[in-house]
């Protein structure tokens, strides 16, 4: 079984490539990948869309290592970015950019994705963040993961940065979740007793022709099936570094408490999945600044309240962990908003969402100096 300090950690982003003349995203994929092959080697990725690009940091073994990852491919990503005058930005949807405008990336994936899935893919200009544990034990994998289902609507209010679609302000914190739910496979899996139990499941569907390989199940988290990690999709791109550390880290810490309550032949309750996306429709509509169900306690309860209660639990990994700077950030996003509160405050004051975009990219770059 995992010893919790060594629950190593990776982060996927994919960001937005921008135009700084007219703050529209512009497709310019091909370009990044061929001018920064030797930079990147593998970590430098295309995406669905070619004004997508995508980052994956080395494996890491403490918080600490992801910061200076996060910090170091910015940076070259934002180099090789101003370098043929663009920008990047990490958030969730584009304030005003149109789907229909977008170019699809030419490979054979993405023309079968399109293929299979028609008008819901090409509406997939979306932008996501998703954070690697790494567990070896197949089985202890599925028990985390039947256990996290519970605390996922409040690590997506966390990262919430998506609140315009198409220059429209959605009413919504995260959009970017709206969108994504269209696919089929999304949400919060379902409970499983086993790794068997899982494989069985996945079986199933190749077998009947509904995927073709176990990528194609999108939960909000889910066993990675190349690699001996549990991967958790929920977060829109998150724009801050300091915001990505801080959830990164909370991820790792709930991880780490879950594995110490089964050591003690303890679980986190397993509730049902109904009560489960009705908390998260919360956080998607109105991230910090609303309120989710305490399914303990059968009342609806402040987010900041929730998140100091999941800190408590999760206090006495922290140290072990290393990760107890990086954590306390938690508190900041609940005292000064997150990427989406950001956003619809400076529209709220210039009523230009052309500023939305020259916040957004100032953010995404400024903790990489």
């Amino acid at each position: 079984m995992n010893d919790i300090k060594n629950l190593t950690l990776g982060v996927e982003e994919e960001y937005q490539i921008i135009d700084p003349e007219s703050r529209d995203l512009t497709s310019y994929v091909g370009k990044f990948l061929e001018q920064g092959a030797f930079l990147f080697r593998d970590q430098l990725q295309p995406e669905l869309l070619q004004s997508q690009i995508e980052i994956g940091t080395n494996v890491c073994q403490n918080i600490q290592q992801i910061t200076e990852e996060i910090r170091r491919l910015r940076s070259m990503v934002g180099d090789l970015a101003g370098k043929n005058n663009r920008a990047i930005i990490a958030a969730g949807t584009h304030p005003f950019s149109q789907w229909r405008d977008q170019i699809v990336t030419d490979k054979e994936r993405y023309h079968g994705f399109f293929d299979s899935m028609r008008i819901v893919a090409k509406r997939m200009l979306i932008f996501g963040m998703h954070v690697h544990v790494g567990i070896q034990d197949k089985d202890l994998r599925i028990d985390v993961m039947n256990q996290m289902r519970y605390f996922m609507p409040h690590i997506l209010s966390l990262s919430t940065s998506s609140p315009f679609w198409h220059g429209e302000d959605t009413g919504f914190k995260s959009y970017r979740s709206i969108i994504f739910e269209d696919l089929p496979r999304t949400g919060n899996p379902e409970h499983f007793d086993s790794a068997a139990d899982y494989d069985s499941y996945v079986d199933t569907l190749i077998k009947c022709g509904s995927i073709d390989e176990p990528t194609k199940i999108w939960w909000d988290i889910r066993p990675h099936s190349k690699f001996p990690t549990l991967e958790f999709r929920i977060c829109d791109c998150t724009t801050k570094i300091k915001e990505v550390t801080a959830i990164a880290a909370l991820i790792q810490a709930l991880v780490a408490k879950l594995i110490q309550l089964r050591r003690n032949n303890l679980t986190w309750r397993h509730y049902r999945a109904g009560f489960i996306s009705e908390n998260k429709w919360r956080a998607m509509k109105d991230g910090i600044q609303g309120k989710l169900i305490d399914l303990g306690k059968n009342i609806e309860t402040p987010i900041p309240q929730l998140m100091e209660e999941i800190l408590e639990f999760v206090d006495d990994v922290v140290d072990p962990l290393g990760s107890r700077k990086e954590i306390e950030y938690i508190r900041t996003i609940m005292k000064e908003g997150t990427s989406a509160d950001r956003q619809l405050q400076k529209y709220k004051e210039n009523d230009s969402m052309k500023e939305v975009v020259d916040m957004l990219i100032e953010n995404t770059m400024a903790e990489c100096n």
